[in-house]
């Protein structure tokens, strides 16, 4: 048997390929998030054009022109955050309440979970890349109001699948935006001052 060499990536073809493993992610995730919904619905019996409330459940800063790439990946780790804080709350609030569900519609909700979980490591990996650290935003303010009726459950637990599927789109446009040059930059300002220290 041949012995296979494999070469370490590191630096910005590292990160670019982070990148892309988290692009791809988040297109599964969107898909799994879509057959999610399908799924809930039908078990709903909701329509597509089923009335949800306005506004988002996730607080972050609103999106602007003027934050940097750096910023605009924390913003997005921060909400992927809450967005799985919102997932597993919905969970057990539907299983303490609703009790439970058909196997295919738990096994979707399940898997879209882990895939989410996942995209959150490689978000991470990139502002790690593009800072050195990684200061994890805070999802203890996180207002969760849940309501008790019946009916009203069942439409904020839509409301919670339909946020996380758009924060999954947000996720994708975000991180297909990135400039190449990003972790360059990034990686030559860690040599230097390694270089400057000896």
């Amino acid at each position: 048997m041949a012995c296979r060499r494999t070469r370490r990536t590191a630096g910005p073809d590292l990160s670019r390929t982070t990148v892309a493993r988290a692009i791809a992610i988040a297109e599964q995730l969107r898909y799994e998030c879509s057959v999610l919904l399908d799924l809930y619905r039908k078990r709903e019996s909701f329509t597509s054009d089923v009335p949800v409330a306005d506004g988002r459940l996730v607080s972050v800063p609103p999106p602007s022109s003027q934050l940097d790439s750096r910023d605009k990946l924390w913003r997005l780790h921060s909400a992927l955050l809450q967005c799985y804080v919102l997932l597993e709350r919905a969970i057990a609030k539907e299983e303490e309440e609703l009790g439970g569900s058909k196997l295919d519609y738990e096994t979707q909700r399940k898997m879209v979970k882990e895939r989410l979980s996942l995209l959150i490591i490689n978000t991470r990996e990139l502002l790690k890349a593009v800072d050195g650290t990684v200061q994890t935003p805070s999802v203890a303010e996180l207002e969760l109001v849940v309501p008790t009726a019946v009916f009203e459950l069942k439409l904020w637990l839509y409301r919670v699948f339909q946020e996380v599927d758009y924060w999954i789109k947000m996720t994708i446009t975000t991180l297909k935006a990135l400039p190449p040059d990003l972790f360059k930059d990034n990686v030559r300002s860690r040599r230097s001052s390694r270089n400057a220290r000896r």
